[in-house]
């Protein structure tokens, strides 16, 4: 028997019973229930016989309770043969939707890597064949030249040790094995004879690698913090050394002197330095019209306004700028424009030292927004320069 059919039994017996059941004590009709001795009692009972004191409940509310139960029951039945069943179905059929949106875009990432893999291989290919048929070239040249270079000093040389007064070779004869001799030329080394790295750049790929590192389960911000000796007297810092802020000139006061200090450029550098792994740290700009951010060597020059102390336009750093809304790339005073869909509110970096490559990109939508690949020779520090407002590390 179901639940709801046994507590409506019950509720039915109570209410609609043929006769009224007595008490076998007094004789009285039963009104009350003693959950104390777990019996039908009478008013008799209750006031001063044997259930005087129990835990005893009228037969009405009893009804009433049993009725109750007897619709939770049925509301109970309805859930779960209604509700849950068709919640199961769609459990079921959203999963295997899931499952098959996962596998659609997978393939759709596999196929296109596939394809990208592919033509980047033939590019390298056809790149090392060129390569290889110039240096074939070369050394038939100049593997001729040398035994024509050879002969020509074996002849001049048997001419002056043989020949005697009377049976000299002619002029023309030994000046045409010298003009020929200083025709060869020297040979040099060109950019033709090494392998064009651009062959294997790909934006897709590196997005690809550079959201695998930034999206993955190992990716996660390094902890950086700006290092107070090294913060232009232009700029304050935060108490949490996170924030750079550009002072106007009623502000500024002489901080300490350090050889670590810049005493010109608005610049201050981050620690711990970078020489292995893989880093990703993102700055706030948004407030900043003018600022630049990216990484240097420790032995960047500090004091002056020249070149050698200023991010970007020295052989030691390596920085993102913008100023007067232009975004640009700069490293030894080399600038390469970037074109960006809207501001910048945050500016993120990698720096992945096996592969020797730093990426700057948009944290909001993960694109790459320029890509330098350098065999780096020293540790590297994280590096700012802020003209306007302030620039913050983000945790």
């Amino acid at each position: 028997m179901s639940a709801h059919n046994s507590v409506g039994s019950g509720a039915d017996s109570l209410s609609t019973s043929g006769e009224a059941k007595l008490c076998p004590v007094h004789e009285q009709e039963v009104q009350f229930y003693c959950g104390t001795e777990g019996r039908l009692t009478c008013s008799k009972c209750v006031s001063d016989g044997s259930c005087q004191g129990h835990e005893v409940t009228e037969l009405n509310q009893l009804v009433d309770v049993c009725e109750k139960m007897q619709l939770q029951a049925l509301r109970i039945e309805r859930f779960i043969d209604r509700t849950l069943t068709a919640r199961e179905k769609a459990v079921q059929t959203d999963a295997n939707s899931a499952r098959e949106r996962v596998l659609a875009q997978v393939n759709v990432v596999r196929e296109a890597l596939e394809e990208e893999e592919q033509r980047l291989l033939e590019a390298i290919q056809r790149e090392e064949e060129r390569v290889e048929q110039c240096l074939l070239t070369q050394r038939a040249h100049w593997t001729h030249t040398l035994e024509k270079l050879t002969h020509t000093r074996t002849s001049l040389v048997h001419t002056l040790t043989n020949s005697t007064d009377t049976m000299i070779s002619s002029n023309e004869e030994i000046n045409d094995r010298i003009e020929d001799a200083e025709g060869v030329g020297e040979p040099r080394d060109t950019e033709k004879l090494t392998l064009n790295r651009g062959c294997s750049d790909s934006k897709f790929m590196v997005g690809l690698w550079a959201s695998a590192l930034l999206l993955g389960p190992s990716g996660k911000l390094t902890a950086l913090r700006f290092e107070a000796q090294t913060v232009s007297p232009l700029l304050s810092l935060s108490n949490d050394q996170r924030t750079l802020t550009f002072l106007p000139k009623r502000q500024r006061q002489l901080p300490p002197s350090d050889p670590a200090r810049f005493d010109s450029w608005p610049n201050a550098l981050c620690s711990p330095p970078m020489s292995s792994a893989t880093h990703s740290w993102v700055l706030d700009v948004c407030t900043s019209a003018a600022f630049k951010v990216g990484v240097c060597y420790s032995s960047i020059e500090r004091k002056g306004s020249g070149n050698g102390a200023r991010l970007g336009y020295n052989t030691k750093s390596w920085a993102l700028s913008h100023y007067d809304g232009d975004l640009s790339f700069c490293h030894d005073a080399c600038n390469v424009g970037i074109t960006v869909a809207k501001k910048l509110k945050r500016v993120g970096l990698l720096l992945d030292w096996p592969s020797q490559t730093l990426l700057f990109y948009d944290p909001e939508s993960t694109s790459v927004l320029h890509v330098v690949r350098h065999a780096f020779s020293e540790p590297l520090l994280a590096a700012c320069a802020v003209a306007d407002q302030s620039v913050s590390i983000l945790h």
